[in-house]
């Protein structure tokens, strides 16, 4: 009778070590552009605010150039400073034009 043979395998990592994180997959950073290219557009359109409007572009342009690259994280600062001076452009942009229908809806009914 002949001896058998059996393969045993020793593993080298301490458990857990090469397992992958519980958070799941990581999604890519978001750039803004389309928001962005919006507030230009409508800042410089309508209420001549396109040029506060106008550093989101860019940041959001850098944010899609980095996330072209490879570097996450420098595409995550600039999608975020992006993304905090969208909202800083729009507040603005709906404050000016708030303003501006009361102030000619004020001048309409003070002609009557």
């Amino acid at each position: 009778m002949k001896p058998r043979q059996v393969e045993v395998s020793i593993p080298l990592q301490p458990p857990g070590a090469g397992a992958t994180p519980a958070s799941g997959p990581v999604e890519p950073p978001r750039d803004y552009v389309l928001w962005s290219l919006f507030n230009v557009l409508l800042g410089f359109g309508l209420t001549f605010l396109g040029c506060f409007c106008f550093p989101a572009l860019v940041h959001s342009i850098k944010a899609r150039d980095c996330k072209v690259l490879g570097d996450m994280e420098g595409a995550r600062q600039h999608g975020t400073r992006a993304k905090v001076l969208n909202i800083i452009c729009s507040v603005l942009l709906v404050l000016t034009l708030l303003v501006t229908i009361i102030f000619i809806i004020s001048m309409v009914l003070a002609t009557i």
